[in-house]
């Protein structure tokens, strides 16, 4: 025969605490937020990344700058765009991490070129 004490022991033993369930809960509204929306996401990633690496790459091979320099002149709202240079082949990469990465080269005669975008 089981007491009252027993019972509220075991059903305490079953409940999971409230923060749990409400971060259980913004994770599912984040995913499938991102879900609705992963094209223009995408889009704006992909854009974002290609301006990045083709300014920077201008920037670093035209003008002589520094990459940290290069970063001053991102447009307001550029903050999810990282960059990386390769001085060996000219190739500046810009990414959003997880989402878009794309890369310009320096060509004599051409100065900064985007790679071929994939469809």
């Amino acid at each position: 025969m089981a007491t009252a004490k027993n019972r509220a022991r075991r059903s305490g033993a079953r409940k999971r605490p409230l923060g749990l369930k409400v971060a259980l809960v913004l994770l599912i509204a984040l995913a499938l937020i991102g879900w609705i929306y992963r094209e223009p996401l995408y889009g704006y990633a992909e854009t974002g990344a290609a301006v990045g690496a083709r300014n920077t790459c201008a920037c670093r091979y035209i003008a002589g700058r520094s990459l940290k320099d290069c970063k001053k002149d991102f447009e307001p709202k550029m903050e999810a765009v990282f960059l990386s240079d390769d001085p060996g082949t000219g190739t500046v990469t810009g990414y959003v991490p997880l989402i878009a990465s794309e890369s310009a080269t320096f060509r004599k005669g051409y100065g900064c070129v985007l790679e071929p975008w994939r469809d």
